[in-house]
């Protein structure tokens, strides 16, 4: 019996739920020829999306290719989700650039395979459901930062300039700069041509994939006219091994920071994006821990082939369900046409210009901020719009890492806020009936009662104190808790302070509709046991009253109220 419950033996269960079944399979018969060909229309925009977040990551195209290949096929078969693509994103490139310029290639690999290592783990101990406590303007307002960073990003090479730093708003200074004293129009107009014929042709004629068409078009002006625009460069034949570099160990603090970095940000990526997939379709639900295990799966072979860090690709997966897929060979098509492509076009990618490039990932980059739902945001509370600015500022000055905790954090210090202000203290009549004059004799006898409602928890529980202790010229305060929604132990303690202060005042304090969950807090404080055998625990409010006029008794009426405080028995609520 023991052996069944050990701990490997539930790492064992927990990784066999974690694999796909027999049903995950089921619609590659049913659904075959629609799946392929949704693979091959994701497989044409994401050539040019793979080159392009390759070369801004640092590591070169070949390793964005790789990366689309490798990780798309493992995460297709091992994920969570029938219809994410996965691959190298924009936030992802944007990551690993202060890595590349200070750890090189070996630096890069080690980070992405400790992230796939992070990800199992984070599949194990089931956190993907925690994903959609996520708040909407901190995904909008990351979103938008991404954005931005990946614009900037392009601006040297679209100028025509090296890539000066690992900080974009440095690095587009510089260009600019450079490119005053010396302008070079071939890679601008290269970068505005191809930028602004994917952005009219996305808005024109959806369905052509204009990105690649735009990118040919660019590569043959280049050639044609001659051109002296810096193109990708030779690619291999076959995938390249991956770095031998050795690490140095005491920069492991440093990879390891950046391992959660990515882990955390391949997490976020991946889900959202299976979660769009969902919406965007009315029979397909994805498994949120599969999926962190497919990803984390594809995180840890991919780099031993030399690719780059991947997670679920949002605009890839958009088009995959826009295509009609709906199983998992969508996106193993889509990778294995991006291996065929790799290896027999090569020849011919290796001219595209990096402008061309700048050019696809400026016009994406523009795609990704959604205009619309930030300006629904920003008029919707000022909360929110806070949250959202605070992120977006964040991912351009900081790390995307540091912009999600940065904009969690303020979200949730302005719903605790919120949740604060609905709690109080209200001075009520004692029942609906009860008329003026009954209400004007209970004040002649120096009774009153508060209502308290809402959550009496640790943000509230100050102005709580503040408002009942202002209670002034009364004998007898009533404090009715049915409407209390939570009682931490913040809110115990301070409940307890309240009464010891209006005790020493000489105001007799009674509790009425105190339900049992909220009296274990109490009760473990010391707070029940004097009010019970003062007879000033009750029931009902109409109780409490006729109890405090006839004045002080020996015994309570909520024995089982006490008993269930201690464990002992069950108080029915009030």
């Amino acid at each position: 019996m023991h052996a069944a419950r050990s701990p490997s033996r539930v790492i064992i269960r927990r990784f066999r739920q974690l694999l796909p079944g027999r049903a995950d399979f089921a619609p590659l018969r049913r659904h075959w020829h629609t799946d392929l060909l949704a693979g091959a229309t994701v497989a044409i925009v994401a050539l040019p999306l793979a080159l392009g977040f390759g070369m801004a990551s640092g590591l070169g195209a070949t390793a964005g290719l790789i990366s689309a290949v490798v990780a798309g096929a493992v995460a297709a078969l091992l994920g969570g989700s029938n219809l994410q693509v996965t691959g190298p994103t924009g936030p992802m490139a944007v990551v690993l650039v202060p890595v590349m310029a200070a750890h090189s290639q070996a630096g890069v690999l080690a980070v992405g395979f400790m992230a796939g290592i992070g990800l199992i783990a984070l599949a194990v101990t089931g956190a993907g459901r925690y994903v959609r406590y996520v708040p909407v303007p901190v995904v909008e307002g990351f979103s938008a930062g991404v954005a931005v960073v990946i614009f900037l990003q392009q601006v040297p090479p679209a100028l025509g300039s090296p890539v000066s730093g690992s900080q974009v708003l440095v690095g587009a200074r510089d260009a600019a700069f450079a490119f005053a004293a010396d302008p070079d129009w071939a890679s601008v107009g290269t970068a505005t041509g191809v930028a602004a014929s994917i952005l009219l042709g996305s808005r024109l004629k959806p369905a052509v994939p204009t990105s690649l068409v735009a990118v040919a078009l660019a590569s043959v002006a280049a050639w044609y006219l001659r051109a002296e625009v810096e193109v990708i460069g030779a690619l291999p034949s076959a995938p390249p091994a991956p770095s031998t570099g050795f690490l140095d160990p005491g920069r492991m603090p440093e990879l390891v920071a950046a391992a959660v970095a990515v882990c955390v940000l391949c997490a976020l990526e991946s889900l959202l994006s299976a979660t769009v997939a969902d919406n965007m379709t009315v029979d397909q639900r994805h498994h949120p821990d599969r999926e962190l295990f497919g990803q984390g799966a594809a995180n840890l072979v991919t780099p031993l082939f030399g690719g780059m860090p991947a997670s679920g690709a949002l605009a890839r997966t958009a088009v995959n369900v826009r295509a009609g897929a709906a199983g998992r060979l969508a996106a193993l098509s889509h990778a294995a046409i991006l291996a065929v492509m790799m290896l027999t076009l090569a020849p011919i990618v290796a001219h595209v210009p990096l402008a061309a490039l700048a050019g696809v990932l400026m016009a994406t980059a523009v795609r990704m901020i959604e205009v619309g739902s930030m300006l629904a945001l920003a008029r919707s509370t000022r909360a929110d719009a806070t949250v959202m600015v605070l992120t977006l500022a964040a991912t351009v000055l900081f790390n995307l890492v540091w912009a999600v905790a940065i904009g969690i954090a303020v979200a949730g210090m302005l719903a605790l806020r919120r949740i604060s202000r609905a709690a109080g203290v209200e001075r009520e009549p004692i029942e609906q009936h009860d008329h003026h004059d009954e209400e004007a004799a209970l004040l002649n006898e120096h009774i009153v009662a508060y209502r308290l409602e809402g959550p009496l928890f640790f943000a509230a529980a100050h102005r709580f104190l503040l408002q009942l202790l202002e209670v002034a010229d009364v004998r007898v305060v009533v404090l009715r808790m049915s409407r209390v929604s939570t009682l931490d132990a913040s809110g115990a303690l301070v409940l307890a302070d309240a009464i010891k202060r209006l005790e020493h005042r000489g105001i007799a304090v009674y509790l009425s509709g105190l339900e049992p969950r909220h009296a274990k807090p109490l009760a473990a404080l010391g707070v029940l046991e004097p009010l019970w055998r003062r007879g000033r625990l009750y029931e009902h409010t109409s109780e409490a009253i006729a109890a405090a006029r006839r004045g002080p008794a020996t015994d309570g009426p909520l024995e089982q109220l006490e008993a269930e405080a201690s464990g002992e028995g069950e108080a029915q609520r009030p």
